[in-house]
């Protein structure tokens, strides 16, 4: 029997395990699952919660906090299960959300890694933020999901009940084959948080493995546990790691000429920051692009072993052009454009 290990990186969340965590012991009961708490290095009560409440439940300590990409990275190198499934600290389950992603995964060979359904906790007839019924990107790198694009969540009418390739899984339910995380490197310590499992996702593709959507298996996301949404820091995360993400995966053909014209999206946004007194916002898109530019040779080098490519799934167009044009569900979409 297959083996999974079920991972949640936690960092002074001491109040989100105590609500979240007895709903994952409870429903993943099977003898070839293992939960585990990967600490960052908390101050708060959390490994005493868990040492006293939660016995059954492995604690992987870490010395400090390494961000999301580091400390699962660390704790991730220490397990030889034949599946991780990195879930976050702020997810409900009311069911267990294994056996259809593993079942998947098994019975075909070419899916490197797959997510289950994501539904908002706090509303759980509607998807949620951080990656609905399976990620997209377009063109320029901006994210997006079915069941999400920019602002707009759709409330889940069944409308996404079959399986399918998509370009990108949620970090907050990341379900793959530990041998695929550990051949590319896992995921990737200088993005901190924001954006990494969408360049891990990118990377597994480029290797000729496919990423799928499991809409037999869901969760319930509360979403910003880690930085709340308004964050300029977590703006500033996103912006860069993009352009971080962009200049890993993509062919050298295009290249420098895709990042600059994002480059000149990303200024206009800045200016709209700007002029509408968001100076926080403004700041944090300068600093992302100067700390770009400081890390391109970096970024080169990494280059190498990424095999830059496009690959399928991604939506050849603007999908802020088209959410202004008033393209605000996946269904309204030209289904194309995807490649």
């Amino acid at each position: 029997m297959k083996t999974v290990a079920i991972v949640i990186l936690n960092w002074n969340g001491e109040k989100m395990l105590k609500q979240f965590l007895p709903t994952v012991v409870k429903n993943i009961t099977d003898s070839n699952c293992s939960i585990i708490v990967a600490d960052n290095g908390s101050s708060d009560g959390s490994i005493k919660l868990i040492e006293s409440e939660f016995p059954t439940v492995k604690l992987i300590l870490l010395d400090k906090n390494y961000g999301f990409a580091g400390g699962y990275n660390r704790a991730l190198k220490s397990l030889k299960h034949d599946y991780f499934f990195l879930l976050n600290s702020d997810v409900e389950l009311k069911s267990n959300p294994i056996p259809a992603l593993l079942n998947m995964l098994e019975r075909d060979s070419k899916i490197g890694a797959a997510m289950p359904k994501i539904l908002s906790q706090k509303n759980p007839e509607y998807f949620e933020h951080a990656g609905a019924a399976g990620g997209y990107i377009d063109k320029f790198g901006f994210p997006f999901c079915k069941g999400r694009i920019i602002g707009t969540i759709e409330k889940d009418c069944g409308q996404y009940e079959t399986e399918d390739e998509i370009f990108w899984a949620t970090g907050a339910a990341l379900f793959i084959r530990s041998k695929i995380y550990n051949e590319v490197g896992g995921l990737d310590d200088d993005f901190f948080a924001h954006m990494e499992e969408i360049d891990l996702c990118w990377r597994v593709k480029n290797i000729g493995y496919n990423i799928a959507y499991q809409p037999k298996s869901s969760v319930y996301h509360v979403g910003g546990g880690a930085l709340n949404s308004e964050s300029p820091f977590k703006l500033y995360l996103n912006f860069r790691n993009n352009l971080y993400m962009l200049h890993k995966n993509l062919p050298s053909d295009i290249m420098k000429s895709r990042i600059f014209k994002r480059m000149i999206i990303d200024g206009m946004l800045a200016s709209i920051y700007l002029l509408t007194g968001k100076l926080s916002y403004f700041k944090a898109v300068i600093k992302a692009h100067k700390d770009y530019k400081k890390e391109r040779l970096n970024l080169d080098k990494k280059r190498e072993t990424t095999n830059p490519q496009i690959t399928s799934k991604i939506y050849n167009g603007s999908i802020i052009l088209d959410y202004a044009k008033g393209l605000k569900r996946f269904s309204k979409l030209n289904l194309n454009k995807f490649k």
